[in-house]
């Protein structure tokens, strides 16, 4: 364990699976404790996603729609800071309130650089699906319906395989993400530690825990894949509860800091 300018780095637990079910347990508690916050925040994620796909139809874009939905998902993480400062004000036994949550995200000021770390892997993958559009299905590729994208899709060779090649990429960025933010955005929320040695931490933590953590993102993208399907509404509940979760999983996993006598 090493220090940098007197600050200690976090020490990183092995967990368990059973962890990960005990996290969701607690996290899916703090939602029915304290629901108006988290149906609050869910209703500005699912709005951004519905402006998203309303912006892509009002623009004959559609053929967005999947892409940009899929890439909205990277930005959870952040979106989710709110719902940490709740559990920590719940697990401290104080009454949370919205000024003690935004004076509690104000005073981090690293959890702005992380939200610049999200921002630019959504960019990243929005970059990255033109790139692969203009490789398999040709540089001027333009599609006025979503119908006829995805019968070019599904109906070509080059079409799959975009598809594949697309969800493959997709998915290692989302793994990426994962890794940097898992821990990086509650442990900067509860520490005074700078962004950097968050996403070390948060990295740490997924190498240590690979099956446990790996288990925990596949949840989350299948529960924003099925949250997402009746247009974005399911995501009221579903980012409450995976941002509780979020929270009580970085307890397990992050030692706290023991008070000096």
């Amino acid at each position: 364990m090493s220090t940098i300018s007197g600050r200690t780095d976090p020490v990183v637990r092995r967990i368990a699976v059973a962890d990960v079910v005990d996290a969701l347990g607690k996290g899916l508690r703090d939602f029915q404790a304290l629901p108006f916050y988290g149906l609050a925040v869910g209703a500005v994620y699912a709005a951004g996603g519905i402006l998203i796909v309303l912006c892509v139809t009002a623009l004959h874009m559609t053929y967005l729609a999947y892409p940009l939905a899929a890439g909205f998902a990277l930005l959870g993480p952040f979106a989710a800071v709110a719902l940490y400062a709740v559990s920590r004000c719940r697990e401290q036994g104080e009454k949370p309130t919205l000024g003690a949550i935004v004076a509690a995200i104000r005073a981090r000021s690293e959890i702005g650089w992380m939200a610049f770390v999200a921002v630019f892997m959504f960019i990243m993958w929005m970059y990255q699906v033109r790139m692969l559009m203009a490789l398999f299905l040709g540089l001027h590729a333009s599609f006025t319906t979503l119908q006829q994208f995805i019968n070019v899709v599904l109906s070509t060779n080059e079409g799959l395989a975009f598809l594949l090649v697309g969800n493959v990429e997709g998915a290692v960025l989302s793994l990426i993400l994962f890794s940097l933010t898992v821990v990086s955005f509650p442990l900067l929320l509860d520490r005074d530690v700078d962004f950097v040695t968050a996403m070390i931490t948060s990295v740490r933590a997924v190498v240590m825990n690979p099956l446990p953590m790996i288990g925990w993102a596949a949840v989350i993208v299948v529960l924003l894949i099925v949250s997402a399907l009746p247009f974005f509404t399911g995501l009221l509940v579903t980012l409450p509860v995976l941002g509780h979760t979020t929270w009580h999983l970085y307890r397990r996993i992050v030692e706290p800091v023991v008070p000096v006598p």
